[in-house]
């Protein structure tokens, strides 16, 4: 008989305080809560539900937390593999990219991409440069979705890296938007530069959820010029602070700090 059963939701309180101050305030998902709660040992183990249970809680209301305040509620779609011929050739495709690369083994490869806000082709866009090994995250605010505008921004990056730009920044991989036509140029004899094929954008997975992670503070059909650089770099900072399951639950910050300290140490 179960009439003397007690409810794991029940016996820890504690935790779903916890648990809701992380995910209101700090925008947390659930994985990225149990995850640190866990490493951390912020609470005894038998008090710290799996993640699917937490979700469970979520959704039957057991918590001040609601779905539609969750960052990303993750919903599988079947993507077609089917690959383009580019129209266009802009340079290396990314079926030349090194293995080491697409196993995320090795430090210092990023993935480059824009974000608009209006498309009338007057607004400035957000340029975003994700390490994949890391997903330490940068964002810059450009004058527009151009090559020129992409350009500059290439400049600013070379100047905050200094000396360690090549060790820091090795192969970058970018679509085929016109706005990275000059990239392989830009670059030419300092780092490698890949493009995916058209029309995939399972090639652009690290991409399309860190653009969703900003969509959350900066909807679509928002203006960028009315974003403030401090208003991006809180952005910034809060992805870069978000522990990640893929990283053990350290912070992109944690791992590329820790990367970057084993390149100061050689």
């Amino acid at each position: 008989m179960n009439s003397g059963r007690t409810y794991l939701w029940v016996e820890s309180t504690d935790f779903i305080a916890y648990a809701d101050e992380q995910i209101l305030r700090l925008h947390q998902s659930p994985d990225s809560v149990v995850g640190t709660a866990k490493v951390a040992n912020l609470f005894p183990e038998k008090r710290i539900p799996c993640t699917k249970t937490l979700y469970n809680w979520i959704d039957k209301g057991f918590m001040e937390t609601q779905n539609i305040d969750l960052v990303l509620k993750v919903r599988r779609k079947t993507k077609s593999t089917k690959i383009r011929k580019n129209k266009t050739f802009l340079g290396n495709s990314i079926d030349l990219r090194p293995d080491c690369v697409t196993a995320r083994e090795t430090f210092g490869h990023w993935k480059i991409d824009t974000v608009v806000g209006l498309k009338s082709g007057q607004d400035q866009v957000l340029l975003t440069l994700t390490e994949r090994k890391t997903r330490f995250e940068i964002i810059q605010k450009i004058e527009g979705k151009n090559a020129l505008a992409v350009q500059s921004g290439i400049e600013n990056l070379q100047e905050q890296f200094g000396q360690f730009f090549k060790d820091i920044v090795k192969p970058i991989t970018s679509d085929n938007g016109v706005e990275f036509s000059t990239l392989s140029a830009c670059l030419d004899d300092i780092v490698d530069v890949y493009f995916t094929h058209s029309y995939s954008s399972w090639e652009r997975g690290t991409n399309e959820r860190h653009n969703g992670l900003i969509r959350r503070f900066i909807p679509k059909g928002s203006t960028m010029r009315h974003v403030s650089r401090m208003h991006m770099k809180r952005i910034e900072n809060w992805m870069n602070q978000l522990p990640r399951k893929v990283l053990g639950y350290k912070t992109p910050r944690q791992a590329f700090l820790d990367e970057t300290a084993s390149l100061l140490a050689d």
